[in-house]
């Protein structure tokens, strides 16, 4: 949260200063990345900022024409009003292809005076170089449980929702650091019972609870692959959740079942990467969490002869 904080006050110095550099804004989604850039923009150009911001996304173009064309009309205009620049907001720009992120830099250099970018991205590895070096990169962490309480629990009262103390947790828990997430599952759950509680959060988000994934966890380290595998078709099945989110799930659980020793969890933790990665690059979901189930028997040790 310090972080958050320092980050809010060095962005404010430059609407105050009213000289903003290029930036950079990288982290996971949900954290307020495009907020930070809508808000630096309604500071600084006031009744104009509409017309002097634009926001594109790069994962809907993300070819070389999205440069030499909107990005490039819009830079070479004047500012309207007396702001002294505009700003382009570009989200998703680690999904520009390297020629389009190339062509960037030079509309970057080219237009510095009547023109400042705002990038976001979720990986700063995928920007190249030359484009980092011209940004003030700012990193954004996950929001903490607690600021995402504190604002879960100030929606509920503006808007006279009735949420148990338990349905807050299950949001924090679902949430995993995305402010976006946590509203979201906020309102979809309000659609559905006056009364908001853990049950209800996790219906709406397809998540399993995690006690639930702590209890499957642990009855395959102790050697009952049969129960184990039992409750991972109910997960699939009649719960509908995908293999990469009880994969996700798992890695979250694992740390936290007290069964297993650290040493067996280091290697456990091994295998749930190995799992997800075959699981992204399209393997068959149900045969590799099997699988994984049977790496937490044979690490139990119970069929270790």
């Amino acid at each position: 949260m310090v972080g958050q904080t320092n980050t809010i006050g060095r962005l404010s110095s430059y609407v105050r200063t009213e000289n903003l550099p290029h930036l950079m804004f990288t982290g996971p989604p949900g954290v307020g990345k495009t907020a930070s850039a809508v808000s630096i923009a309604r500071e600084l150009f006031g009744d104009t900022w509409q017309s002097n911001f634009t926001e594109l996304n790069a994962s809907d173009e993300r070819g070389i024409d999205v440069v030499r064309h909107k990005i490039k009309n819009f830079a070479r205009t004047s500012p309207v009003g007396d702001a002294d620049f505009k700003i382009i907001f570009l989200d998703e720009a680690d999904a520009l292809t390297i020629d389009a992120q190339s062509a960037l830099r030079r509309t970057m250099e080219k237009y510095t005076r009547t023109c400042r970018f705002i990038l976001s991205c979720n990986y700063s590895s995928k920007i190249i170089e030359p484009i980092q070096s011209r940004c003030a990169v700012y990193r954004f962490g996950p929001i903490t449980d607690e600021a995402v309480e504190e604002r879960v629990r100030y929606i509920a009262t503006e808007e006279q929702l009735d949420i148990t103390e338990d349905g807050v947790d299950a949001i924090k828990y679902v949430a995993h650091g995305d402010m976006r997430k946590a509203i979201n599952a906020l309102q979809s759950a309000a659609m559905l019972d006056a009364t908001i509680d853990r049950d209800a959060i996790y219906q709406i988000t397809a998540t399993a609870r995690p006690e639930e994934i702590e209890k499957l966890i642990s009855d395959a380290y102790k050697g009952d692959f049969a129960e184990s595998r039992r409750k991972l078709g109910d997960l699939l099945t009649k719960q509908g959740l995908s293999g990469e989110d009880i994969v996700g799930q798992i890695y979250r659980a694992v740390f936290d079942v007290g069964d297993i020793p650290d040493r067996k969890k280091i290697e456990l933790i091994d295998k749930i990467g190995e799992t997800d990665f075959r699981i992204t690059e399209g393997a068959n979901e149900r045969i590799q969490l099997e699988a994984l189930l049977a790496q937490f028997v044979l690490s139990g040790g119970i069929y270790n002869d």
